[in-house]
């Protein structure tokens, strides 16, 4: 059997924004009356990507959890955010074009920072789900992470559920 909802989640600008969609993906789960398979958390956007982590409790001064902010300041050593113009090679004059034509400003484009990111976490997890529910562990948490810093907008979070 086979099972498909999605819903959305509004992101920030300016900041990597983390979604906690665990309750949402349990709840679908529970909809889908599939007792044992695989659960698999999606995003079909090129700048964010699903990890499972565990909550780390305490909260930066940025509103992150300090796990959420530690990888965030890792990445940024070596995949810094797209401050400026000229960072990056992308984007390049054709892709600015393409976005101009399809309704983006030039700032929306310069988010290399965020595919480059999302390309090294991954846009989805699986999760084994056994007796109706996910395996996450004892301390086990869904993020859907937004990496897009440019600007806030609404994004959506694909879950599909393959099992008996």
């Amino acid at each position: 059997m086979v099972y498909r909802e999605s819903f959305k989640v509004q992101s920030n600008d300016k900041v990597c924004t983390f979604h906690n969609v665990t309750a949402q993906a349990k709840e679908i789960l529970a909809r889908s009356g599939i007792r044992n398979g695989i659960l698999v958390v999606y995003s079909h956007h090129t700048t964010c990507g699903v990890i499972t982590q565990e909550c780390a409790f305490d909260m930066s001064m940025t509103g992150l959890e300090t796990l959420q902010l530690d990888l965030i300041e890792a990445f940024e050593r070596f995949i810094p955010a797209q401050r400026k113009e000229g960072m990056y090679l992308h984007p390049g004059p054709k892709a600015l074009e393409f976005a101009e034509e399809h309704g983006e400003d030039a700032r929306g484009c310069h988010n290399t920072d965020a595919h480059l990111r999302s390309s090294i976490i991954g846009r989805s997890e699986t999760i084994v789900v056994e007796d109706g529910k996910p395996d996450l562990g004892e301390f086990g948490f869904i993020y859907f992470i937004d990496f897009d810093q440019t600007r806030a907008r609404q994004r959506t979070v694909q879950v599909m559920i393959i099992g008996e």
